[in-house]
């Protein structure tokens, strides 16, 4: 199949597509770079997306300036403004990289905002076999990759060990590995006062983890290759039905969802430091904020395990892509190497590491979508002994190393649309389960089926 042709008709949908929005689109270029080693590195380099927050951000960027000498890099900072990257791109004015989140790949590459990378990696030396499985798979579309990934965000349980201690439990009734002990641990940790949940029980993480009860359930919430929704299947009904019932054991989602927004999630009066929630799956990066933060908080840490006691994980996470009508791919192309190698991730890990020595905190580790790497600031720089924050990381790497993601798609927005607005009725209690995902399930359906059928006319234009 002609990868040239086929990113010239998807750019010709993606500004018809955003042609409501933007004016004066006329497409950007549709010409697909080369991208080669021996490149000459010079011009600008508009970087739109991403953050130079903190010390993994600045040490990777910093690299990647010494390795484009000649080039100025400018960023365009804040999350990816996705109405204003396909205008840019409509409007054949694109930045020259973008910083998406990894879900997003599959739309862009559909829709020809994005180029395939598969040249990118070969010219660059990208070493595919490093990075997480689930992180490369979401960034491959039509067979061609798109993204280079970066990141990778798991979930693991969190638990207020001194609650489960009275409550007569353990992190066992509490890790996923039995839904009823949940439900019932649930019942026993939850307090109320005056009609007001004054200590969470239970937060199954309703809606953004319902991927993760389905799939511990044995549902995916699409199919392999991306093109039936299977919203409303019976174990995705029980996994949802049952993540509901927790917040009904504890008078509702919206008592809950009241206290769990009136917490101090990122400082010290946080809701382990008050023990005000029993327990929760949550992202890794919560550990470290917690150690920063409340440091004595009375936590216990476990992977999310199925029933049948097995470690899984959603995964998540952020990928570097160059736009149709990039004015610097070659550059572009360089800099997403070098913030994703091996040796820029263990250098922002040890500056980190650093700088956190220099606080007397402790390095919980980082999880960078690139295994070789983790594995090495694991071996060289993770040194986690006191307890309870060394099985918090220990969790950590389990989950890294057992996680599932949803399969790139050209609908991915309104796909998750479908399945989240489904979850945030059933919790108003404006539909019961069955007839909400019967609902999402047409509504992404439908949306699959159109994005698809604009996405094989064009590849079969090319036969």
């Amino acid at each position: 199949m002609g990868v040239r042709r086929m990113w010239a008709a998807g750019a010709a949908g993606m500004v018809a597509l955003v042609a409501g929005c933007a004016q004066g689109t006329g497409g950007g270029d549709a010409t697909e770079p080369a991208f080669t080693p021996e490149a000459t590195m010079s011009g600008s380099l508009q970087v739109m997306g991403f953050g130079a927050g903190d010390e993994i951000a600045t040490t990777r960027l910093d690299r990647a300036k010494a390795e484009l000498d000649g080039v100025d890099v400018s960023l365009v900072e804040g999350d990816l403004d996705i109405q204003a990257f396909l205008s840019a791109v409509a409007a054949g004015d694109p930045p020259d990289i973008v910083y998406a989140n990894r879900d997003q790949i599959g739309t862009f590459a559909s829709r020809g905002a994005v180029v395939p990378l598969d040249e990118c990696y070969a010219s660059e030396d990208i070493d595919q076999d490093a990075f997480v499985d689930a992180a490369l798979d979401q960034v491959t579309f039509g067979g061609h990759l798109y993204g280079v990934p970066e990141f990778n965000t798991v979930q693991l349980v969190m638990a207020d060990a001194g609650l489960l201690k009275d409550a007569g439990l353990t992190l066992d009734d509490v890790n996923g590995s039995d839904w009823a002990a949940i439900t019932s641990a649930t019942t026993a940790l939850a307090r109320s006062d005056g009609g007001k949940v004054s200590v969470i029980g239970y937060d199954s993480k309703l809606p953004e983890f319902l991927p993760l009860w389905a799939q511990a359930n044995g549902a995916d919430l699409l199919s392999d290759d991306g093109r039936t929704a299977q919203l409303d299947s019976p174990e995705v009904l029980e996994a949802l039905e049952f993540a509901v019932g927790v917040y009904d054991e504890q008078g509702g989602f919206a008592a809950v969802k009241a206290t769990r927004d009136a917490a101090d999630f990122f400082g010290a009066g946080n809701q382990f430091a008050t023990s005000t929630l029993g327990a929760m799956p949550m992202e890794q990066w919560y550990v470290n904020v917690l150690n920063e933060v409340s440091p004595d908080a009375p936590m216990a840490f476990d992977a999310f395990r199925t029933p049948a006691g097995d470690p899984l994980a959603y995964a998540t996470g952020s990928a570097w892509a160059i736009p149709a009508g990039s004015g610097n791919p070659a550059a572009a192309c360089r800099f997403a190497a070098v913030m994703t190698q091996q040796d820029s991730w263990l250098a922002s890990a040890r500056a980190r590491a650093e700088a956190r020595e220099a606080d007397g905190l402790a390095f919980t580790g980082i999880l960078t979508g690139n295994e070789k790497a983790d594995q090495q600031i694991r071996d060289e720089l993770v040194d986690v002994t006191d307890e309870p924050w060394a099985s918090g990381v220990e969790a950590m790497y389990e989950a890294n190393d057992h996680t599932f993601t949803l399969p790139a798609n050209p609908a991915d927005s309104e796909f998750k649309a479908a399945w989240q607005d489904a979850v945030n009725r059933v919790l108003n209690g404006q539909q019961d389960a069955a007839a909400a995902m019967a609902q999402a399930q047409e509504e992404a359906q439908a949306a699959l089926d159109k994005a698809w059928a604009r996405w094989d006319d064009s590849s079969a234009s090319e036969q």
